[in-house]
């Protein structure tokens, strides 16, 4: 393997570990669809708001983060994706801001919508934006409508300039229609919740609240696992777009994703200590008076991701495969930027163990900080 085989495959791998933390961050997310269930008066919604209030800028900053490493090391994704089917990502954006603008204004006097209107706007945001997510990332194993031409690329007449397509009029929204996708977007929903369940226990000192989540557990917990299942098993009995080492030819070849764990093992090591940490997480939620079962879930939510996001890139595979053709299927060879380009990120890459140090400062921080009534809370803006 060459210095930029290996970069991209080091990028490829950060950008696969950005968005398993974005998973696990959609707890937020997951503890906002259960705003009107578990909030059954003002006070325990404040509580729940308030609880929450102290993370949401977590997940949104690592979503930036996460599309901004995409865009930096496979630009080509990012104009092809971000391009075509922009209205699935048009719709990821629109209900992420509209969260951003609920938590900033919320409790702020004289909001001209009113409260009950930025609630609902938290609600809209924590049941669409896991789904939308979900389904947007189950393309990276079936598939999507575009076309490629990289004879374009450098072309300077604008007629000709545009190197990717879009081959329906939906733009992404035709997503919905392959089950697989759909399973893996209520998956992703159900796993939010989940999250946010065992979150709000571990976080909240409020007994009805812990006790409304572990009853809610038994029912959205062994749902998650049933639809995560039903998204798994389909993916590894189906084929795979394989990209040969010496020409780079896309070519169909059963069982793909199957061949790549067995002969990544450490990558299905991962998968399954991933599965495991987070059906502990939900045994302990359910079943035992433990409060740590969000630790488990969310180690096992990061590993559970970034060994499927590793299986969708590695090993040869195609992780945008087209379907209107394969040729066009993009690769971490063929969509990655330049050498020099992925070089230079490297370096800045060093970083991230700080910016991961400081997130965690972060956390911890916020966690000890108790929300506070009255004039305070409208100051924070939850």
């Amino acid at each position: 393997m060459d210095t930029f085989e290996l970069l991209q495959h080091y990028w490829w791998f950060l950008v696969s570990l950005l968005g398993a933390l974005l998973v696990f961050l959609l707890f937020v997310q997951g503890g906002q669809s259960l705003l009107y269930r578990f909030g059954r008066t003002a006070e325990e919604k404040e509580r729940i708001v308030g609880s929450l209030g102290r993370k949401w800028e977590l997940t949104f900053t690592t979503l930036v983060t996460f599309g901004g490493a995409f865009f930096a090391s496979f630009p080509l994704f990012y104009s092809t994706s971000f391009g075509g089917a922009f209205y699935v990502w048009m719709a990821i954006l629109l209900v992420f801001v509209v969260q951003a603008v609920s938590y900033e204004y919320r409790a702020k006097a004289g909001n001209f919508l009113g409260m009950k209107t930025y609630d609902a706007f938290l609600f809209i945001n924590g049941c669409c934006g896991p789904l939308l997510i979900g389904v947007a990332v189950g393309t990276f194993f079936t598939g999507a409508n575009f076309a490629v031409d990289t004879a374009n690329i450098g072309n300077t007449q604008a007629a000709a300039a545009t190197v990717s397509h879009w081959t329906t009029p939906w733009r992404g929204l035709e997503a919905v229609l392959d089950y697989r996708n759909l399973a893996l977007g209520i998956a992703v929903l159900l796993l939010a919740r989940a999250l946010g369940m065992l979150y709000l226990i571990n976080d909240l000192d409020d007994e009805t609240i812990r006790r409304r989540a572990r009853r809610e557990l038994r029912i959205e917990g062994p749902a998650f696992v049933l639809f995560f299942l039903i998204f798994l098993v389909s993916i590894l009995c189906s084929a795979g777009w394989a990209a040969d080492a010496g020409t780079g030819v896309i070519s169909i070849e059963p069982y793909k994703y199957l061949r790549n764990l067995l002969e990544m093992p450490a990558v299905l090591i991962f998968l399954l200590a991933g599965v495991a940490a987070v059906l502990t997480g939900l045994i302990k939620g359910i079943f035992t008076d433990s409060r740590k079962g969000i630790w488990f879930a969310g180690a096992g939510t990061v590993a559970t991701v970034l060994a499927l996001l590793l299986t969708a890139g590695w090993n040869g595979t195609a992780y945008y495969p087209s379907l209107t053709d394969p040729q066009s299927s993009l690769t971490i060879r063929n969509s990655s930027s330049s050498l020099f380009t992925l070089q230079v990120m490297s370096w800045v890459s060093l970083l991230i163990p700080f910016v991961v140090a400081y997130i965690w400062y972060a956390w911890r921080s916020l966690a000890r900080k108790e929300p506070a009534e009255g004039a305070e809370v409208e100051k924070e803006g939850y």
